[in-house]
Parts: structure tokens; C-alpha cells; sequence
């Protein structure tokens, strides 16, 4: 599985404005492992930086003068990202100044070449809600080194952010990756049940007791909460 984990920085926060983006950035994840590829590029944005947006990145009209204009490296950028997952923190906001950029050049909208977006600021606010879930406090939560951010960086921000998705993620397939680890596309696309002779060991007398002791416990901690306790009460359970 390609995945891409990619960042901006912009002239301010509203593409319909007329704000530009003035850096790209995007990092390569295969099968939840970092590659050697990565896309990094300044844009010319052809307009001023708001002085708030120049506070939180630090990037000036006067560094971008010499840098290639956006309808320069768009055909590169699409082909990096093209077919991936995009992993985006806050995606809304980049990929509203995707789509400008991207209908300034009379192209189709990002999703036509990347059609699953997945936004991390979502996927945190839905794991630790109440919390701070910006960046920071994220590399914070999971215990990410973030010392070299001063400022904010989109090259920097998506290999921190792409840490970060990778920890925020860990528990839900780390079975998974073990499995296909374990075996080959071969092997998957031929194995049959038909094939095996599946062993079933069932629970002894004491083990059924033990279990219904700790569903009692479960239960009671609960106060009367325990899904397992409900399920075995409606005839869900064998």
C-alpha cells in the first residue's frame, strides 16, 4: 500500500483570496515503511506572504523571487503523488489550495489523482477528543522528536506528521502486517480452508468457570456494562 504523507505552507489561509502556496512537500510510505522518496519543491506564489503567515513559517517574497512558479512543477508533483493515499493533517486546508492551484492551470481537482484523502487532524480529534491535536501536541502525545521545529517547515512537518500517523495507527493492523509478513501474495490468492484440517479446542468445565468469573468482575467494575454479559443475555454468544 502507497501512501503519501504531504504538507504546504502558503502567502496566507484563503485560497479564495487569492492566496497561493509557496511549499510542497510530500514523503513516501510503502507498507507502512518510509522509502528514499520524497517530493520537496518552493513555489514562486507571484504575491505577497501576509505577515502572519510569514510569522509562522518564516519564508520570504524575496527567498521565493527565484523559485519555479506552480504551473512548472505540477506535472512533476502529480506524478509523485498520483494513485496514493494522501495523508494530510487539517486536509481540508491543503487541499482547498490544491484545487486552486490546480484550477488555475484548468486541471482537474486533486481527488481525480488522488481519490482517498485521509485527514489526520479528524482521526485525532476522534481518538483523544478534548485534547490539543495540533502537530506539536501530537509529536508530544506520541513521544516524537520535534526539537528541530522552530518554525514550521512543510518538509519537516510531513516527516513528523507521517511518524505520527504511523503511531496513531500501530494497534489497528499491526496483526495484519505481521501476517503478510508471514506470507507471500501467492500464497494468499491460493489458500483454501477446503485444504486444512481445522483443529478446534474447546474450553474444559474450569476454563468456562474462570471465564464467567471474570465476565462477573468485568460486569460489576461496568456496573452492568459489560457488552459480553449483554450479548450472552440475547443469545449472541456460543
Amino acid at each position: 500500500m502507497r501512501q503519501i504523507i504531504l504538507d504546504t505552507e502558503t502567502t496566507g489561509l484563503d485560497p479564495a483570496l487569492g492566496h497561493r502556496i509557496i511549499e510542497i512537500a510530500a514523503v513516501e510510505i510503502v507498507n507502512r515503511r518510509f522509502t528514499d522518496k520524497h517530493y520537496h519543491q518552493y513555489v514562486n506564489p507571484e504575491r505577497e506572504i501576509d505577515a502572519g503567515a510569514m510569522e509562522v513559517h518564516g519564508i520570504t517574497v524575496e527567498f521565493l523571487a527565484d523559485k519555479p512558479k506552480f504551473r512548472d512543477v505540477a506535472k512533476d508533483l502529480l506524478e509523485f503523488i498520483g494513485g496514493a493515499e494522501l495523508i494530510i493533517h487539517n486536509a481540508p486546508f491543503d487541499v482547498a489550495f490544491l484545487d486552486h492551484e490546480l484550477g488555475l492551470m484548468e486541471l482537474q481537482l486533486l481527488r481525480s489523482y488522488c481519490p482517498l484523502v485521509t485527514d489526520t487532524l479528524k482521526m485525532a480529534k476522534g481518538l483523544h477528543p478534548g485534547k490539543r491535536n495540533s502537530l506539536d501536541a501530537l509529536c508530544e502525545r506520541y513521544q516524537i522528536d520535534n526539537s528541530a521545529r522552530s518554525l514550521h517547515g512543510a518538509l519537516l512537518d510531513a516527516r513528523l506528521l507521517a511518524e505520527v500517523y504511523l503511531s496513531m495507527t500501530r494497534g489497528q493492523d499491526s496483526l495484519l502486517m505481521e501476517l503478510g509478513q508471514a506470507s507471500s501474495p501467492m500464497m494468499d490468492s491460493t489458500f483454501s480452508t477446503a485444504e486444512v484440517d481445522l483443529i478446534v479446542v474447546r474450553a474444559t468445565p474450569e476454563e468456562i468457570l474462570d471465564h464467567d468469573r471474570q465476565l462477573e468482575d468485568i460486569d460489576k467494575a461496568a456496573r452492568g456494562a459489560c457488552l459480553w454479559k449483554k450479548l450472552e443475555k440475547d443469545g449472541l454468544t456460543q
